[in-house]
């Protein structure tokens, strides 16, 4: 008996798959447990194994294609077996109907086209008639008229070819006004970079989507706060330089900093659940990772309760995994809280949409060398803003100014982190 194959459900949040690859062709024969093809979800590319033996007797897919959840992927049997009934099932899907609306839609604009058409005959034929007088005026139909006027063309440019020289529609599209003699100018070539259009991965249509509910959703508002990067530069050299065998990052230092502000600010370590505001017990800090196709959010479990060494080896790893698109759903569900860092592209200071659930982020920009005043004098310094979203749904402006003077404290602090 034949088998379908149909689109598994492969994250909580996929709505459909495209297929990446194909691990069998029609013909081969396949166990259960065969990995079968590569799905790209819009988490990540995970495996789709078979859960039946048998002959791959149809492919209905081609790589590159997105097929729905429960679409129809392929069928197994047995060598020969008649599966005409499940393909035409298949074919039945809605290809039908569509063809069917295609065609009406073609038809009615035929008939548009049509009765546009007559209705310019009969203007131009009543044209004709009525405008036949020889005191010099230009003979054209009131639809060349308009279209001249409407062009900048000049009608006594125009040679007329309906009835009696009369200037019509055509001779107006036609017309092509002969370039004046330009002056000699050095001839440059551009060469341009070729134009394409670049399909939209399913990681880029859940961003948009996800994004764009939150922006639109949930009402941001933001607070920007400079720091004081000295003492954490010093404290990130001292804990470099005693182990070679660990490289805490400034990220690192920020997420620590952050995890620990959250156990003491819960409701920004909060999510919005219509009637409820849920308070997170736990803190689990998500990390924006750069890749081609967007931006993934591993996430780091219990980072209040993480050393600075084990931050920086998870957060590595992670980000490995991000950039070849190994991650698992598993690693990017949970957060509670999400930090966005584009210090390393130098940019100063910028602004996040939440990460949902979250009730806030906090974009993180670049250090600065800037003068500062101390004591009275004009010292070199070293400045980096942070900038928190937050949903005033949940989070009130003065409730985020203590999470991010508690954050500065903490960075300006490092023996702080320590305690």
């Amino acid at each position: 008996m034949a088998i379908k194959i149909e689109m598994p459900k492969l994250s909580d949040t996929m709505e459909e798959g495209v297929i990446a690859s194909w691990n069998v062709k029609e013909g081969d024969q396949v166990s259960a447990g065969d990995i079968i093809a590569e799905v790209e979800t819009d988490k990540a590319t995970m495996e789709v194994e078979a859960f039946d033996e048998g002959t791959v007797l149809k492919i209905l897919v081609d790589e590159g294609d997105a097929v729905p959840l429960g679409g129809l992927m392929a069928v197994l049997g047995e060598e020969g077996e008649d599966i005409s009934d499940i393909l035409e099932g298949a074919g039945d899907g809605g290809s039908s109907s569509s063809d069917d609306s295609g065609d009406q839609e073609k038809a009615e604009e035929d008939d548009k086209e049509k009765n546009a058409e007559e209705k310019e005959e009969k203007e131009e034929s009543s044209s004709s008639d009525s405008s036949t007088s020889d005191d010099g005026r230009i003979k054209a139909s009131p639809l060349a008229r308009n279209m001249a006027e409407d062009k900048g063309i000049d009608l006594a440019k125009v040679d007329g070819s309906g009835p009696g020289g009369r200037i019509i529609k055509a001779d107006i599209e036609n017309y092509k006004e002969e370039a004046a003699p330009a002056a000699a100018a050095p001839s440059q070539q551009f060469e341009s970079l070729e134009s394409k259009e670049v399909k939209v991965s399913q990681m880029r249509k859940t961003i948009a989507r996800r994004l764009s509910e939150s922006k639109f959703t949930n009402p941001h508002f933001y607070e920007t706060i400079d720091i004081d990067m000295k003492p954490a530069i010093a404290a990130r050299k001292q804990i470099n330089d005693a182990n070679e065998d660990v490289k805490i990052s400034f990220n690192d230092i920020v997420v620590k900093a952050c995890a620990i502000a959250l156990t003491r600010h819960q409701y920004v370590n909060s999510s919005w659940s219509d009637d409820v505001i849920k308070q997170h017990g736990d803190v689990h800090v998500a990390v924006a990772v750069a890749i081609e196709e967007g931006l993934m959010t591993p996430v780091i479990r219990h980072a209040d309760k993480k050393g600075l060494a084990q931050i920086s080896s998870e957060t590595r790893e992670l980000a490995g995994l991000a950039r070849d698109r190994k991650l698992q759903p598993e690693q990017m569900e949970g957060s509670t809280f999400t930090i966005s860092n584009l210090g390393m592209f130098g940019i100063e200071e910028f602004t996040a949409i939440i990460n949902p659930p979250n009730a806030c982020i906090m974009a993180v920009g670049a250090i600065r060398d800037v003068p500062v005043v101390e004591n009275g004098e004009v010292v070199p310094g070293k400045r980096m803003k942070v900038t928190l979203s937050s949903d005033h749904r949940i989070v009130d402006g003065a409730k985020a100014a203590e999470f991010l003077n508690t954050v500065r404290q903490l960075l300006e602090n490092p023996l702080a982190m320590l305690l």
